[in-house]
């Protein structure tokens, strides 16, 4: 079976960076919230606004309110 160098390298640095806060999930996601502050990077949603219609059934509907047929425009 083939193995990607990068993917392994990948798989052990994941493994060494888990085992520096003993595999403790807590601990990792404050470290990578820290590291995220730390940055300077802008951080953005890509969650979805209210309102935007689905693509599928046509329909737009507002976080908590009912949804609305879009599909009759009126002229």
């Amino acid at each position: 079976m083939y193995q990607d160098e990068i993917v392994e390298e990948i798989h052990r640095i994941r493994e060494e960076y888990s085992r520096s806060f003993n595999h403790d999930l807590k601990a990792i996601f404050a470290d990578l919230q820290k590291q995220q502050a730390e940055s300077g990077r802008e951080v953005v949603t890509l969650s979805r606004k209210p309102g935007l219609t689905t693509r599928w059934s046509g329909r737009a509907r507002d976080i908590g309110g009912e949804a609305k047929d879009i599909s009759r425009r009126s002229t």
